[in-house]
């Protein structure tokens, strides 16, 4: 055990030093100089065989048939021969594919490491009394209070207690975009706090944190294998065992040992059993360095078969927030607004709450205006008195019992807000209606789009199933595309349409947000939630965009398409490799050396293949100009 260890630690020299023997014996050769000529592809040959023999022994340990038996075989084969360059060119091809191969998945899972440098080890603990202490991230404990300055990494999960700063959430998201996080608000290890000063109240550590759930996510779906892979690993098994029959039998028949022995070390299947995994490893490196987590080659394979994506509604299509859509104002200025504003502080209705926001955002004033006896009338809205004026916020019922008659403009624009889904607020002033609001929930940037590609890209029906009600669904479905809408849905109905569109014969993808949809996540063929860094995200479904980007879905599907079919490409180069090479033996072209050679070569040419994963990149989705006229318009966009 002590050698064989010994001998793994310095492979990368075994196989520098065979390569200069090899070099030197060929350099005796062309200069007549026999013994160092035979010297030399001796010595290599026996360096570099004694690594291979080892790993062929050790499998044999677990009945194991190996690659490296055949080799084994071979080499010892061609010795009896005297075929010594043959044999030293054999193991050197193979020790050096072995290390290409080593190197590529390394690099491959090169996410994985920069996820797990991005980790910070210690951290600035503040006692009760303002005392700071470096401690080991290990050693901190759940209600902790953690110090993070400008330019340093956030050591846990927790909520800011005192500061306020912009992060930098790449390690979670994918995104580097600065994220403004201020008291209250959740934080996550790994991030990087870009600037301000920031206290931090511990609520998971370790392992336990989302960063740390990520990277073991990311570890064990690499390590997951895809079916082609299994199919690989089993054929593997009966094929080894066959070449070496084959060998046999082409040995006894043809009474030529050397054929023998070119048959078995041909039959290597190098390139068929690396071709699937480096694919499958990239793949899943590049989803995580763009916040795309795919749990398993079995997931990219179901993934990329999918042709039916199911949505829910509220916070997967929208943001799942209520924000003013609409603005219809009849009066000269923004007077009614700022009164409503001031009277709105005063509720935490989501629609005043919305209100609110809409004037911060657009800088209206409301400090000037002095609010009395605020009444809420239940059913109708609030009224309230400014400046000795009657003011009245609410729907058309609230307006229909003080008697308050919309004009003709009024009623058509509160009719087209209603049609459209949105919530509508009434202002009037003194008896008169100056303002009329539409609130809806905001859907997502770029959902549109994303939907058009994704269509390209293979899928044929987009479902959203919602319990809202039908009005407000049909108008996002509108808005973005959406070709069938089922709405005022309970969780277990929404469970029934997964299996319904299962039961007539489509792959189904549900997308929701992790959390109340979990049983369609679980039924659909994939369950794809939106994350947001939240632990039912990361821990339910098959796939988690990390920054609830419908760009992030976009490339999660395209990469799944792409990423099996260069599993495909990658089990063809094979085959077709080891059929090649079976018909110039057989035709006389092709030999011990020249063969290893195309073999190995066949090996960088799957790696180098599936290298290229590791930088796909979905092209950007544009609309139509019909559809880009709609927009500009302001009008409902039509799939």
């Amino acid at each position: 055990m002590k050698i064989q260890r010994f001998i793994n630690q310095h492979i990368n020299q075994i196989t520098l030093a065979t390569a200069i023997l090899i070099g030197i014996g060929t350099l005796g050769s062309l200069l007549g100089a026999q013994l160092v000529y035979t010297g030399a592809f001796i010595l290599a040959s026996l360096i570099s065989a004694v690594p291979i023999l080892l790993r062929a022994i050790s499998a044999l340990r677990f009945k194991t048939i190996s690659i490296e038996l055949l080799v084994s075989i071979a080499v010892i084969g061609a010795f009896i021969i005297g075929e010594y360059n043959e044999s030293a060119i054999v193991t050197f091809l193979f020790l050096f594919g072995t290390f290409l191969e080593d190197k590529t998945l390394a690099k491959t899972r090169h996410s994985i490491k920069n996820l797990t440098a991005m980790a910070p080890t210690t951290a600035t603990v503040v006692d009760e009394a303002g005392n700071q202490e470096e401690t080991d991230v290990d050693f901190i404990d759940v209600g902790d209070v953690v110090l993070v300055k400008a330019g340093g990494q956030i050591p846990v999960d927790g909520k800011i207690v005192n500061g306020s700063g912009h992060l930098n959430e790449a390690s979670i998201t994918g995104e580097s975009r600065l994220v403004t996080k201020s008291i209250g608000d959740s934080v996550y290890a790994g991030t990087i706090l870009d600037n301000g000063t920031v206290k931090v109240e511990t609520t998971r550590v370790g392992d336990e944190t989302t960063f740390g759930k990520i990277v073991e996510l990311v570890e064990d779906a690499q390590d997951t294998k895809s079916p082609a892979e299994k199919f690989i690993d089993k054929f593997a098994t009966y094929y080894t065992p066959a070449v070496l029959v084959i060998a046999l039998v082409v040995g006894l028949v043809s009474k030529d040992f050397r054929l023998a022995i070119t048959v078995l070390v041909l039959g290597c299947p190098g390139a068929l059993v690396i071709g699937a995994p480096v694919s499958n490893v990239a793949g899943i490196g590049n989803g995580a360095k763009n916040g795309v987590l795919i749990k398993g080659g079995e997931v990219m394979n179901t993934l990329a078969n999918v042709d039916t994506l199911v949505f829910d509604k509220t916070g997967t299509l929208t943001e799942g927030k209520t924000a003013v859509t609409q603005v219809k104002n009849y009066g000269m200025d923004n007077t009614s607004l700022a009164m409503a504003t001031a009277i709105e502080q005063h509720s935490d209705h989501p629609l005043a709450n919305a209100v609110v926001q809409f004037a911060n955002d657009h800088g209206i004033d409301s400090d000037r205006y002095s609010v009395k006896s605020v009444d809420t009338i239940k059913g109708r809205g609030v009224q309230a008195t400014i400046n000795g004026q009657q003011v009245l916020i609410g729907n058309a019922a609230l307006m229909m019992d003080h008697r308050i008659n919309l004009l003709t403009q009024q009623q058509s624009d509160l009719v087209g807000i209603q049609n459209q889904g949105s919530s509508s607020v009434i202002v009037a002033v003194a008896g008169k209606v100056q303002l009329i609001l539409g609130i809806s929930d905001v859907v997502r940037q770029n959902v549109a789009e994303s939907l058009q590609q994704l269509k390209r890209l293979g899928i044929k029906k987009t479902v959203m199933l919602t319990g809202d009600n039908q009005a407000t669904a049909e108008a996002v479905a509108n808005q973005i595309g959406i070709d069938t809408v089922h709405a005022e849905l309970m969780p277990e109905q929404k469970v029934a349409y997964v299996k319904k569109y299962q039961s007539q014969g489509h792959r189904i993808a549900f997308i929701g947000d992790g959390i109340n949809d979990s049983p369609s996540i679980a039924t659909a063929d994939i369950g794809i939630a939106m994350g947001g860094g939240t632990d039912v995200a990361v821990e339910t479904s098959d796939v988690v965009l990390m920054a609830s980007k419908f760009d992030e879905l976009v490339h999660a599907f395209g990469l799944a398409k792409k990423t099996v079919a260069n599993t495909k490409e990658n089990i063809f180069i094979a085959i077709a490799t080891v059929g090649f090479l079976l018909i110039g033996l057989m035709l006389g072209y092709i030999y011990m050396a020249s063969g290893m050679f195309v073999h190995e070569a066949s090996i960088l040419v799957v790696i180098f293949n599936a290298m290229r994963l590791i930088n796909y990149q979905t092209k950007s989705a544009k609309l139509d100009p019909d559809q880009l006229s709609l927009r500009e318009s302001g009008l409902p966009l039509k799939q």
